[in-house]
């Protein structure tokens, strides 16, 4: 019996650790954002946008209308298009904005989106997610150009952030694995990229 299961285990942790190897070999081959710049014959990045696709598990950096290069991406544990509550973990579709900037996070660096926007909280309220008091307090951050407050029953902390304390395993994984909140997760280092270029403001769209 004992033999049996130290059997099992051994091959569970050899198959576990060949994935792993696997997922390494194939972010080797990623090239850097300097390289990427090279590559296209640019020595600088202008009117940058972000562009999440779901589908794809991808984030697309573009300057002006120029693909510079795609991230590999995760996103929130629930699969649905809409996001109607705090505790759902979907990720929202729609038009955002980078609206603060954390450098010092649990999962390593977190670009915060300003979910929920305008659009958002108006749909909400239509649909009895939200009520005026909470609308309002979503329209007025809005106004201000600031993050949402994070009191609302839609939630706030979306955003795109790194992995953290796991990277070395969650990054080399050879599939998607979707685990967040209903953020978007990159490898640590993939937002690091992200950081050293992106500003409060910068547009990121999400589609599916």
């Amino acid at each position: 019996m004992l033999k049996n299961i130290l059997y099992i285990s051994g091959s569970v942790v050899i198959f576990f650790a060949g994935m792993i190897l696997y997922g390494v070999i194939l972010n080797f081959r990623e090239v850097t954002l300097k390289e990427a710049l090279i590559e296209k014959g640019l020595t600088k990045l202008e009117n940058i946008r972000l562009v999440v696709d779901k589908t794809d598990y991808k984030i697309l950096l573009y300057s002006n209308k120029i693909l510079i290069k795609t991230y590999k991406a995760v996103f929130g544990k629930s699969s649905g298009t809409i996001k109607s509550s705090a505790d759902d973990n979907i990720t929202p579709l729609g038009d955002y904005k980078i609206c603060a900037i954390d450098s010092l996070n649990k999962y390593h660096k977190f670009l915060h989106l300003d979910y929920p926007n305008e659009r958002d909280a108006a749909e909400a309220l239509k649909q009895g997610y939200i009520f005026d008091d909470e609308f309002n307090t979503i329209i007025l951050a809005a106004k201000k150009n600031e993050c949402p407050p994070k009191e609302t029953k839609l939630g706030s902390e979306i955003g795109i952030h790194g992995i953290g304390t796991y990277n070395i395993i969650f990054k080399n994984l050879p599939f998607s694995f979707n685990w967040t909140n209903g953020s978007i997760a990159v490898s640590n280092e993939n937002i690091d990229e992200l950081y050293s270029v992106i500003k409060i403001g910068t547009p990121v769209k999400i589609i599916n």
